[in-house]
């Protein structure tokens, strides 16, 4: 927080924390920052995945989800690019390096890192003030909802990601903090992999109290073990908002979201 003022001040008497003009973003959740940032117009080129925020809609394209346009990165010039780790395979992650281009890192395991990391990339993008703006609002969210969804003892929760087969979220998965933050514990915290392959055994020997899934036909399968709290209890969530999936200011709305679908008395 102090870095971060003492960057407005900086602007404030004259000075500047970055001559950046040219930005390139990396993975759509560091596309969303730069929005949320009011900082589009620094950007001259994404990484697609998915749909787009509207206010990028005519931005050229540098490739998609791990299939990064090498030639047509060089041809936009970029003076910074923002990264997440896994958006760009290895080959091409070590050719960024010998680039040499400034190149911001983002890869945050909580809400807490994510707030740090948006205000950073304000910072990056010289216009400091607003991150720390947005950054205050987003942690004044946070202990709302930490308060209120606290709970002494945790609701044992299996996040499903996909069925076929079992993916489920590790404890170093942001999601697992959005569920801590609700009151609750990723029955695979213990899993150090952002995605980690599960069985069905693993999960009725954990005997989660509530199943999450985003498909409703994936949380039907679960009937046929009604040994299964979760089922027994009829606490099988359809959870549908895919801001979960991307790490921006936006996923703090999507996790009160994720808390009124586990706790709704609350």
């Amino acid at each position: 927080m102090l870095r971060a003022w003492l960057a407005v001040l900086l602007l404030a008497v004259g000075g500047s924390a970055s001559a950046v003009e040219r930005v390139v973003s990396l993975a759509p959740s560091l596309s969303e920052i730069v929005v949320e940032l009011g900082s589009a117009d620094l950007l001259v080129g994404v990484l697609d995945a998915g749909e787009r925020p509207a206010a990028l809609k005519d931005l050229p394209s540098v490739g998609r989800y791990g299939q990064l346009d090498m030639e047509r990165l060089l041809s936009l010039k970029p003076d910074l690019l923002l990264l997440w780790p896994g958006s760009v395979g290895p080959a091409q992650h070590e050719q960024l390096k010998r680039l040499n281009i400034p190149t911001y890192v983002a890869e945050p395991h909580n809400l807490e890192q994510l707030t740090a990391q948006i205000e950073a990339i304000a910072t990056q993008l010289g216009r400091p003030e607003r991150g720390v703006s947005l950054a205050a609002s987003l942690r004044q969210r946070l202990e709302s909802l930490r308060q209120r969804y606290r709970r002494e003892q945790p609701l044992r929760v299996f996040y499903q990601v996909w069925d076929r087969p079992l993916y489920t979220v590790g404890g170093g998965q942001i999601i697992s903090d959005a569920l801590e933050v609700c009151g609750a514990r990723n029955v695979f915290a213990d899993l150090t992999l952002p995605a980690p392959q599960v069985s069905v055994e693993a999960v009725l020997q954990r005997n989660p109290e509530v199943i999450l899934a985003s498909d409703q036909a994936q949380l039907e399968a679960w009937k046929a073990w009604p040994q299964v709290t979760a089922v027994a209890q009829g606490q099988l969530l359809l959870v549908t908002d895919k801001g979960l999936e991307r790490p921006s200011g936006q996923m703090l709305e999507a996790t009160a979201k994720l808390c009124q679908i586990i706790a709704p008395d609350r």
